[in-house]
């Protein structure tokens, strides 16, 4: 039983404003190859599908064409498990339906826990593999609130509850396997942020839980399975030096920070019954880069990428005193007809630049929420001592907001 492990496919994201269809487009065909060529019996996708829970309809129309294309390849079984960026009612729509494809669907835990467990048979009929199909777990999935909580009350609720559940269906997935009376594999899925897991700054991966406190140890998720698929993180990691516990990371960089990343999936083989691992490299799809230096130095660059024949995605970091309106003519007049787009342009964060009245100092698009709110705390004058309750505050209203599934009735 070969299995092929991504996530956090993001599909409908875009870069700074710049659309990026092409590149998902190319990407998910890129992926069927891979799945014919390999010969892989199960496909697992943990979660982030889309980048917003009301994708576009050009997002949605990815998703669809690419299950229509890899439905075509003989013996292939799908599991998709939803990200805190996805709709579960949107995901968990065409459930029934797609069952009939042999592609299961998780938007959101099922009444019965039972039903989160699928037994994929191999090409006899018999039972070869156990998949604990563990999609996001939202906070009112697993924690029951209680007014004046305090934030370490609610994180330690929530990975409590997310422990819970876990070996819940572990549980059940286990006792499956002993009555069928042969060993098994058992792969969980989840998408979850795992103690010891990396991000790097401008990588994309939004807080799932207030605070971003809540870290799971995955030692006490992951006791008798053969295989932890994870997403959420964009950066591909095994994780507390487990070969068998693993975030494959986004297949695409998702922003400028984690651009110099080789994108992977992971491939897992059974056939010798222990999980044999390797990765596969992502191509890129886009050239994107991230230039420092004074103006001059960063000019002499971009000269030198026109030469390739290929476009290319750039985040001008410039050091010096230059205003930005001189920064970005200059930076316009190097480009403008070549093979290079600016993206971005930034001041080094050390150096005094020097801003004239009336120029845009910071963009909001390099603004996170909490970062607009704590600049309208300086514009209110907050004092300092009465900041850290107002911003819990605040980041539990963004969280909640989030977690709302604006398509479910």
């Amino acid at each position: 039983m070969k299995i092929l492990h991504t996530s956090d496919w993001h599909l409908g994201s875009s870069l700074y404003g710049y659309k990026r269809y092409d590149e998902f487009e190319t990407f998910l065909k890129w992926l069927a190859g891979l799945i014919r060529k390999e010969q892989i019996d199960v496909l697992l996708v943990a979660g982030d599908i889309f980048d917003t829970s009301i994708p576009s309809n050009r997002a949605s129309g990815l998703y669809y064409q690419f299950l229509n294309m890899v439905n075509e390849i003989p013996g292939l079984q799908i599991i998709i498990t939803a990200g805190n960026h996805d709709s579960p009612s949107l995901i968990n729509a065409p459930q029934q339906l797609l069952k009939q494809l042999h592609i299961h669907v998780f938007g959101s835990i099922p009444e019965n826990p039972e039903n989160e467990i699928v037994v994929i048979n191999d090409e006899r009929g018999q039972p070869s593999l156990i998949v604990c199909a563990v999609p996001y777990l939202r906070d009112r999935d697993i924690r029951l609130s209680e007014p004046g909580e305090s934030i370490e009350d609610k994180t330690r609720k929530l990975e409590n509850g997310v422990q819970d559940h876990y070996q819940q269906i572990i549980g059940i997935a286990k006792a499956k396997r002993d009555k069928l009376g042969e060993h098994i594999p058992i792969v969980a899925m989840g998408h979850l942020f795992v103690s010891g897991g990396m991000t790097v700054d401008g990588d994309g991966v939004r807080e799932l839980y207030v605070g971003n406190l809540a870290r799971i140890r995955a030692e006490n998720l992951c006791d008798g399975i053969d295989y932890f698929a994870l997403g959420h993180l964009h950066v591909p990691q095994i994780v507390s030096g487990n070969e068998t516990i693993r975030y494959c990371g986004s297949p695409l960089a998702l922003g400028f920070g984690d651009a110099c990343q080789q994108k992977q999936v992971v491939i897992v083989d059974f056939k010798s019954g222990s999980p044999v691992i390797r990765t596969e490299p992502v191509p890129k799809f886009r050239d994107i880069r991230t230039l420092h230096g004074d103006i001059s130095t960063i000019e002499d660059e971009i000269r030198s990428l026109q030469t390739l024949d290929h476009p290319i995605w750039i985040e001008a970091v410039v050091s010096g005193t230059l205003p930005p309106s001189t920064v970005q003519n200059r930076l316009h007049d190097c480009t403008d007809g070549t093979n290079v787009r600016i993206i971005r342009i930034k001041p080094r964060e050390t150096d005094g630049i020097v801003f004239n009245p009336g120029e845009e100092v910071e963009s909001l698009k390099d603004l996170s929420e909490i970062d607009v709110f704590r600049c309208c705390l300086d514009a209110k004058e907050i004092p300092v001592e009465g900041r850290q309750e107002l911003e819990d505050a605040f980041l539990e209203i963004l969280h909640e907001m989030h977690e709302e599934d604006t398509l479910a009735e």
